[in-house]
């Protein structure tokens, strides 16, 4: 089973949201013959099936209640959870940065409770794959476990291996570590990583991002950034739209990078200033006003 249902209809098997009035929801698995229980009455998978999505449907107490294709933000957001989970603005960010899709060969260390290799998984499609290490074996089995209730398991190896020893895997498309050490670990991810591939990081404090920056440069990985994602929603409401009172602001920092071959022609002056801090930023610098080009 999948969480990509069909596009207009529920069926058996699928994946669907429930939505009360106020706004609570309720992902379920519509299974024939299973119902859901809510203080607002019950409702039978069997009336469901077959649906439009999108539907408005009644309890048995006559609450309404909206039938909706489950987002993959919500799902991670409603993951079961032994640890800390990335957030869905941080993990949509590092997709379209690392150039993560279909048919891409990703590995993940530090796979925690899932999140990041869930949104990995649904990114590769059934022609990519995903492996993912972990050093917590109760920690696996709940990812495990997630992933197989959406349906992606088949998508995703799952290794219980300290990366210190080195990755199993070489020439991948990209590698993203979820680990507090992360610069202890580059020249592994080096290794692992194809020549010009990605390499992503998060990291919650400034020092742990100087030191990985400092990793980087000492093994080759140019057009290096950092940044964070800031969050703010708005009230939906035309006569007093504002902030809500409440934001997602820092929850890590991100870090990217690609591995660079040097060239084998290199002269020695040119050696010795090879990948320096300030060489190969991935800040362009186009002059203001103007536009990089792309090139048919």
């Amino acid at each position: 089973m999948t969480i990509l249902p069909d596009p207009t209809h529920t069926q058996p098997g699928d994946l669907a949201q429930l939505v009360s009035p106020s706004n609570k929801t309720f992902t379920v698995r519509l299974i024939p013959g299973g119902q859901l229980q809510t203080h607002r009455g019950v409702l039978d998978y069997d009336d469901l099936i077959g649906l439009p999505w999108g539907s408005e449907i009644y309890s048995h107490k006559g609450s309404p209640f909206f039938l909706l294709q489950p987002a993959l933000g919500d799902l991670l957001r409603e993951m079961k959870r032994a640890t800390q989970i990335m957030y869905p603005k941080d993990i949509g960010f590092i997709l379209v940065t690392m150039g993560i899709g279909p048919g891409t060969t990703v590995l993940e260390a530090g796979t925690g409770s899932g999140a990041l290799t869930t949104a990995l998984a649904w990114a590769v499609g059934p022609q990519g794959h995903v492996t993912t290490y972990e050093i917590r074996p109760d920690t696996q089995r709940l990812a495990q476990k997630n992933l197989e209730r959406l349906g992606l398991d088949d998508r995703v190896t799952f290794k219980l291996k300290d990366i210190s020893e080195g990755f199993d895997e070489t020439g991948v498309d990209a590698i993203f570590l979820d680990v507090q050490n992360s610069f202890d670990y580059i020249k592994q991810a080096r290794t692992a990583l194809k020549s010009g591939g990605f390499f992503g990081s998060i990291l919650p404090t400034t020092n742990q991002v100087s030191r990985l920056l400092v990793a980087l440069y000492q093994y080759d990985f140019a057009f290096v950034d950092v940044c964070e994602i800031m969050l703010r929603y708005y009230k939906p409401v035309p006569e007093r739209l504002r902030p809500t009172d409440r934001m997602v602001a820092h929850t890590g920092f991100l870090i990217f990078g690609r591995p660079m071959l040097p060239s084998k022609n290199r002269s020695a002056a040119q050696e010795d200033s090879s990948f320096s801090e300030t060489d190969y930023l991935s800040e362009p610098d186009t002059p203001e006003g103007e536009e990089s080009e792309i090139l048919e």
